[in-house]
């Protein structure tokens, strides 16, 4: 009888959920960068076991940490709901910072759950043996269903970690087709690859007050992916910044991103981008709506 079911990713942000993530499912599903709250929705990732009879799909969610606005709060209802609908979580712990009051409060509300827990340590390679003994240590002592040391950059403890997640879940057929790595929309995935070239770029709070929305997506006539995005920001000072001096800012981001996206989709690009500032965006529920979230 085949095995299927949902695993929901939850962790502080920045612990490295959707490195780890891409690096199960073998391909970039969910955008990566050293910035917290990266991470903005739930994003699913496929892995199918042919040999197993087993498909895993991880729902990889925002860091939980405390909101100082209504998108904040949004976030934090997310993770609550992808834990509350899964069949197991995958709890990551980052192995070169101590484990902290963000750590135990995520550890407490899984332990009031039913839902059975993996921990992994993530960023082992980055990581002394005593730091990672002292997690294992510590994070023991919350009786989960395992523990499991794990590097995502160098893909290593992926197989036992795999090995674990497999042996807690239900008896079921596959819910997507062993093939497919997400059930990301292109619209999606497009608006965040753009986000996430900001994101490596952009300093202090500026990255939050940023979003992106793929406003039409086609194709041409002469087979040209055509993808029109809106950038926003929260005050006109930032609309400078995100353009660049020159337009030089947009212009390295819209190459870059028109770059990955012609490899994702096996086609050529025509990337317009605009800059729209719309005030204080994240703390305002209605255009939370609008944008998506």
């Amino acid at each position: 009888m085949s095995r299927s079911g949902f695993v929901s990713v939850v962790g502080r942000p920045n612990v490295g959920k959707s490195t780890l993530v891409n690096a199960l499912v073998g391909g970039k599903v969910a955008i990566t960068s050293p910035r917290p709250q990266t991470t903005r929705n739930t994003i699913r990732g496929v892995l199918t076991l042919p040999e197993r009879d087993t498909q895993i799909v991880f729902v990889d969610t925002p860091g939980l940490h405390k909101p100082r606005t209504a998108l904040g709060a949004r976030l934090n209802r997310l993770v609550e709901g992808s834990i509350a609908e899964a069949d197991a979580v995958l709890f990551v712990l980052d192995a070169t910072q101590k484990i902290g009051p963000g750590d135990r409060r995520i550890a407490e509300r899984l332990r009031r759950a039913a839902t059975p827990v993996v921990v992994a340590v993530n960023k082992v390679d980055a990581a002394s043996k005593a730091e990672i003994a002292e997690h294992l240590a510590e994070a023991g002592e919350w009786d989960f269903a395992a523990y499991v040391p794990t590097s995502a950059v160098r893909r290593t403890g992926l197989e036992p970690l795999v090995d674990e997640l497999v042996a807690l879940l239900p008896e079921g057929p596959f819910y997507f087709p062993p093939d497919m790595r997400s059930d990301q929309p292109d619209q999606l995935l497009a608006a965040e690859i753009i986000r996430e070239k900001y994101l490596v770029r952009l300093r202090d709070e500026l990255p939050h007050s940023l979003a992106v929305v793929v406003d039409e997506m086609e194709e041409r006539p002469n087979g040209t992916l055509y993808v029109a995005a809106t950038i926003y920001v929260e005050r006109d000072s930032q609309k400078g910044m995100v353009i660049g001096k020159g337009g030089r800012l947009i212009s390295v981001v819209g190459r870059e991103a028109r770059e990955e996206l012609e490899f994702i989709f096996g086609t050529s690009v025509y990337l317009d981008l605009r800059v729209k500032v719309e005030k204080d965006w994240q703390r305002r529920e209605a255009l939370l709506d609008r944008l998506g979230f």
